[in-house]
């Protein structure tokens, strides 16, 4: 698991004339924006100075951020907090870096590969398992995902009619 921070938001424009920027939300934890919290614009710090919430996005003003023209240079990049910042979980849920890389297995031992991808879609997400018998796509629900040993970095699924 190589990047050592997790994403929280996304600079989409600049606010005003003053060095604010609206950032779409990209977390279930909107309070990373408090004033007084550090968020990294790649591996650099910056600290909240304001926020407030707009229409679904986030309004912030960044520390050392004081013109249009240096918010137009941070738009498109990610607003991040490293993992070991990361809020802890209820039981049986999973932030998606513990997820990639788990190496999965049918409850029959049968190895499929490792997770190399997460697919959002409406109802559940879906994991893209890649290994040496090609791609297959596990839906992240109850009924096909048994276990997720994350100290092994391992997974068992039950292989349900027509899934493999």
């Amino acid at each position: 698991m190589e990047n050592d921070y997790l994403i929280i938001g996304r600079v989409l424009a600049p606010w005003g004339l003053k060095g604010d920027l609206k950032a779409e939300i990209l977390t279930d934890f909107p309070q990373r924006f408090a004033p007084g919290r550090t968020v990294y614009v790649g591996q650099t710090p910056m600290t909240v100075e304001r926020s407030r919430f707009h229409k679904g996005n986030v309004i912030l003003k960044l520390a050392r951020v004081d013109s249009v023209e240096q918010v137009e240079a941070l738009k498109g990049k990610y607003l991040q907090i490293p993992q070991s910042e990361s809020m802890p979980l209820e039981d049986d849920e999973y932030y998606q870096f513990q997820i990639i890389g788990l190496e999965v297995s049918t409850t029959d031992g049968r190895l499929l590969g490792k997770i190399e991808q997460i697919i959002p879609t409406g109802s559940n997400d879906v994991y893209m398992v890649k290994g040496q018998d090609g791609e297959f796509l596990i839906p992240a629900i109850e009924d096909v995902v048994k276990q997720v040993d994350l100290d092994k970095e391992t997974m068992t699924i039950e292989e349900i009619d027509g899934l493999l």
